[in-house]
């Protein structure tokens, strides 16, 4: 699969439901300053778009792994997995490029 070449620290669009953003903001263990760019995006046909460097997107998949493991709901495991795969295939489709 070819990657995307992005720049150092370049945020990149991550398509979120509103579900998966509920999850996120209710579920993740996440550092307030990561959960701005999902508060302030705009929503647009039930979808948003918020916009996260590599790093901002590696640590919020460790915050979702952190959830996943811990939680004893079956479906919420599930739904945040999901969300994981999806994530982290979106980060491998970029390749930062040093400066």
């Amino acid at each position: 699969m070819k990657r995307k070449k992005i720049k150092y620290c370049e945020p990149v669009p991550v398509r979120l439901s509103l579900r998966e953003r509920d999850l996120i903001i209710d579920h993740a263990f996440l550092d307030p300053e990561l959960a701005d760019p999902i508060k302030i995006a705009r929503i647009q046909s039930g979808k948003m778009t918020a916009k996260y460097s590599l790093d901002d997107i590696d640590i919020l998949l460790g915050c979702l792994a952190a959830e996943s493991n811990h939680t004893k709901n079956k479906k919420l495991k599930n739904e945040i997995d999901e969300l994981f795969d999806r994530l982290n295939s979106l980060m491998g489709s970029y390749e930062e490029i040093e400066p």
